[in-house]
């Protein structure tokens, strides 16, 4: 019996004991493929310090600012370092976290491979460790935070470049997420794979010819970044020459409701109905005639993959989210986030040819395409790019 390859993943994006509440997406990935590796987690969780310990990171010498936390749970460790926000000492904090990392895996048996889950955060951290050990990595391509930091910090362009390039193997939650950092970093050819974030909510459930209205989701706190606001500025459009109706589902403080309720107050048709559990989730969406979720800024956006398999289509924005993986298919309809008539003339799209797109997206839930997007092939994916990676020999 072979033994499995050890990979040690680095993430900030991992459920663990001090932030329980992160998202289950690379949780998933692992346990999805934990029979075929031996993984470890660890997970990263920033802490700014007060305005005196920045000034004392800024004035110490480089290699010895970092402080950090780290205490063992049942994936790996969980580990809590002090970091200033907004690209203050960005690089040089993480390269002191890569050193301590270094350190830790000398003390053990030296991993197979490393990912890194994102791009210009953890990968700057595992492109370190890697170089030093003379072992593989691979990255993760997440939109919102790579993109963001690629535009904030154009001097370490050539640094985020290297370490694209010479990741052993690279992983995109979506098309135009690789597109953007091709585009600031130089395009790259091979050794990549699109892997779509997994849901349990993946199978298919037959479209309902007549929906009741439009739905969106989202815990109440991001509403900025989910664009309640632009979703208000279109159903006000719409309700000027006919009906139109928006339930939001999300849950929230009451002070964050407040706020969303005072936003959408002057205008009719809008409902905010608390949150779903997952036994609910497809139902509501099956009901209605679209999701409709113009995001800001998104990096994949679950939700609209489990409203396309609950038979429901999407108005998603264009340059985020699931943008690039349903070009030309009429259920899946791609908008200017940041243009409200453009939202309004999507949801009315989407009223007015309800029938022929339902019909078009109940064909796609039996075709090949859809399948990528089910767990068992996203497993498939994500097993068959860490196989190729941990195989592929020392860093160069």
């Amino acid at each position: 019996m072979s033994i499995p390859p050890k990979i040690v993943h680095v993430t900030g994006d991992f459920p663990d004991p001090v932030r329980p509440d992160k998202t289950n997406v690379i949780r998933t990935h692992i346990q999805q493929t934990a029979e075929l590796f031996d993984h470890r987690v660890y997970s990263l969780n920033r802490v700014s310090p007060r305005l005196p310990g920045i000034a004392r990171m800024l004035a110490a010498r480089r290699g010895s600012r970092l402080q950090l936390d780290a205490q063992p749970f049942e994936f790996g460790q969980c580990v809590s370092y002090k970091a200033p926000g907004r690209g203050i000492l960005h690089a040089s904090m993480l390269d002191e976290l890569g050193d301590w990392l270094t350190g830790q895996l000398r003390q053990g048996e030296i991993p197979d491979l490393l990912v890194g889950h994102k791009l210009t955060i953890e990968g700057v951290v595992v492109a370190r460790v890697a170089s030093v050990l003379g072992i593989p990595y691979a990255l993760c391509l997440q939109g919102n935070t790579d993109a963001r930091i690629l535009a904030m910090r154009p001097d370490l362009r050539e640094r985020f470049s290297q370490i694209y390039h010479h990741a052993d193997y690279v992983f995109a939650f979506a098309p135009w997420t690789k597109a953007i950092v091709d585009e600031g970093l130089g395009r790259r050819e091979q050794d990549y794979a699109f892997l779509p974030c997994p849901t349990d909510l993946d199978e298919p459930v037959a479209p309902t010819q007549k929906g009741d209205g439009f739905v969106t989701a989202f815990h109440l706190w991001n509403y900025r970044q989910k664009n309640l606001p632009g979703m208000v500025a279109a159903i006000r459009i719409l309700r000027k020459d006919g009906s139109a109706e928006l339930t939001v589902f999300g849950g929230g403080e009451p002070a964050v409701l407040a706020k969303c309720e005072r936003l959408a107050r002057r205008v009719d048709g809008i409902h905010f109905a608390g949150p779903l559990d997952r036994a609910e989730m497809a139902a509501r969406l099956n009901g209605a005639v679209a999701l409709v979720l113009p995001s800001l800024r998104e990096s994949f956006g679950l939700v609209f993959v489990e409203a396309l398999f609950a038979g429901t289509p999407i108005i998603y924005p264009a340059g985020a989210a699931v943008d690039g993986y349903f070009d030309g298919l009429p259920f899946a309809i791609r908008v200017d986030a940041r243009d409200p008539r453009a939202i309004a003339d999507a949801m009315r799209r989407a009223m007015e040819g309800e029938a022929e797109l339902k019909a078009a997206l109940a064909d796609w839930q039996q075709s090949d395409a859809a399948q990528k997007f089910r767990r068992a092939h996203i497993a498939q994916v994500f097993t068959q790019g860490l196989r190729t990676a941990a195989g592929s020999g020392a860093y160069s």
